[in-house]
């Protein structure tokens, strides 16, 4: 299949918001690489639209943070909707005191996408689209790899390392013979980016009804809100419309926005599962390519950003013999429980605010109006549900490479 090129440290698979970070860590550490992805072009949908400020600090190392602050949406506050109140909750007022970016970004992925792929252009880094991996083989030191371009002209590329930023069907999972156990969710989630009025500007808003949640995050681009709910149990499944949207809004809330103007609906099922290993031999895996889970917390593309950023500068140092093989070998000791501990947060966070079981309905509409005004209002118990949804609160200290060899903060 075609001529076999020179090989090269790393090949990347998938270019989304984890490969294109860790394309961008590659390339500041001046490690030869290629990116590669099967799509033509990038996401236009906004997808995962939260940007929590661990990940801005670490893209700040690469001038990219203030970029993205300038064309996303900041939150500053969370605004509870709960059965006959509203709390109004300032957002990292306590416990984040130490970060230059003390909010919530909110961005569409579509544009975070493009703000890495126009910093990666700027520095001669050619991300290869309509360009598949179809085979991967270790053979001696290096992993020989079939590609397939859409006009269907092949390469054969050796690659010293293959990383896995493609995803929850991952390519390099499947070659590496990883496993990816879990399960998926019952219900069936709607996602919207449309205009509301009535959300106040500024601000995250979270209804917490007896049918479950429904979200509305400031985006900005394409649309003013992106809005997440719950498909009604028994209503009929197929197209996603405004009037269903509206309808949910109406029946859930009690001042319900009036929606209207969508650029983007679609519906989703929500997944968790975890890779069995985040590396094997020469393949490694990040992102979604190793853990998806539910979007509670806006927890996921961050992850998986961070995924990637711990991984780079360990490759480059191992690929330019400053750090032993086994430097290698701390990236799984290091991201997989942070990877396994967002999958059970969230699937407890999910569990609890969709649940249709009696009594999580009850702890829903009867308790949470009462416990959660007292909660919040504890400094200690603020800070530390803050540092936990922002990353802040991620460190290595405990880990193989917190004692000797060369690393990185965080």
């Amino acid at each position: 299949m075609g001529a076999m090129t020179a090989p090269l440290d790393l090949l990347v698979v998938g270019a989304g918001p984890t490969g294109l970070a860790l394309a961008t860590q590659l390339r500041a550490c001046e490690t030869p690489f290629r990116i590669v992805d099967r799509s033509l072009d990038r996401a236009r949908e906004s997808r995962a639209p939260a940007i929590q400020p661990r990940t801005l600090e670490m893209l700040s190392a690469f001038g990219v943070a203030d970029d993205l602050v300038d064309r996303g949406s900041t939150a500053v506050r969370l605004h509870l909707h709960l059965p006959r109140r509203v709390l109004r909750v300032p957002l990292f007022d306590v416990g984040c005191d130490d970060t230059p970016y003390p909010f919530l970004l909110f961005l569409p992925q579509s544009e975070t996408e493009a703000t890495l792929a126009a910093h990666l252009a700027g520095r001669d880094v050619t991300v290869e689209r309509g360009t598949e991996l179809l085979g991967a083989e270790p053979e001696g030191e290096y992993v020989t790899c079939r590609l397939r371009r859409r006009d269907g002209t092949g390469e054969t590329v050796r690659a010293r390392y293959v990383v896995g930023c493609d995803g929850a069907h991952s390519t390099v999972r499947a070659r590496a013979g990883i496993d990816f156990e879990g399960y998926a969710y019952p219900q069936t989630f709607l996602l919207a980016d449309l205009e509301a009025d009535g959300p106040e500007q500024g601000a995250a808003h979270t209804y917490l009804t007896a049918a479950g949640l429904l979200f509305f995050f400031p985006l900005g681009t394409p649309a003013t809100w992106r809005m997440i709910a719950i498909h009604p149990p028994g209503a009929s499944g197929g197209e996603v419309t405004l009037d269903l949207l509206q309808r949910i809004a109406d029946d859930w809330t009690p001042d319900a926005p009036s929606l209207h103007d969508p650029v983007w609906m679609t519906s989703f099922r929500i997944h968790n599962r975890g890779a069995g290993h985040y590396r094997k031999g020469p393949f490694f895996l990040a992102g979604d390519a190793a853990h998806i889970h539910s979007p509670a917390g806006g927890q996921g593309m961050n992850t998986g950003i961070q995924d990637a950023l711990n991984l780079g500068w360990k490759i480059a140092h191992v690929c330019r013999g400053a750090a032993p093989e086994e430097l290698l070998d701390t990236y799984e000791a290091e991201r997989a429980p942070v990877g396994n501990g967002v999958r059970r947060l969230t699937d407890r966070a999910f569990t609890v605010g969709t649940s249709g079981h009696p009594a999580l309905r009850l702890a829903r509409t009867r308790l949470a109006p009462h416990l959660a005004p007292l909660l919040l209002r504890a400094p200690g118990a603020r800070a530390r549900l803050f540092r936990t949804v922002s990353e802040l609160g991620i460190h290595y200290r405990r880990g193989p490479a917190s004692a000797t060899g060369p690393h990185r903060p965080r």
